[in-house]
């Protein structure tokens, strides 16, 4: 028998006494208000759009899209430092070594490496000596009037 902690509807509370969640829900689909609720995209494929860090490859964008999108950034060699006023970013390191500057303040980055990136915090990618090249989940979905400049 698979422990109560098993399904994400459930809750064991104490050890051996589950507290259902969703009451009712056994299986049944969620109403999520999408058009289609999934999406499948090709990123590398999806023409890129410049932006601050380089070249974006933007995905998950269509208008009933408000949860968060993913992009595939490749950093020019002069991004530029900016900030989000409510958007939230983690940059996920694929290729390419350098450093992320959060707030003046330069750490080394390799593929691998992530790093959240919460509001207000002024940021850019440094690419080193290699062409760099991030995925980024911007949460909720990306707003270009959200991006600001000093």
């Amino acid at each position: 028998m698979a422990h109560a902690a098993a399904d994400p509807r459930r809750l064991a509370l104490p050890l051996d006494t589950p507290v259902e969640l969703i009451p009712g829900a056994q299986g049944d689909p969620v109403e999520t208000g999408l058009q289609v609720p999934f999406e499948i995209v090709d990123l590398p494929n999806v023409p890129g759009k410049p932006c601050p860090c380089g070249l974006s490859h933007r995905g998950f964008t269509r208008p009933d899209n408000r949860a968060c999108t993913l992009h595939l950034v490749e950093i020019k060699s002069d991004a530029v430092a900016h900030y989000h006023k409510y958007l939230t970013e983690v940059y996920y390191f694929l290729e390419g070594e350098g450093q992320i500057e959060l707030d003046g303040k330069l750490y080394p980055v390799k593929p691998g490496v992530s790093v959240l990136i919460r509001p207000g915090t002024r940021h850019r990618a440094v690419s080193g000596g290699k062409p760099m090249k991030i995925l980024n989940v911007v949460v909720p979905h990306f707003d270009p009037a959200d991006e600001w400049f000093d």
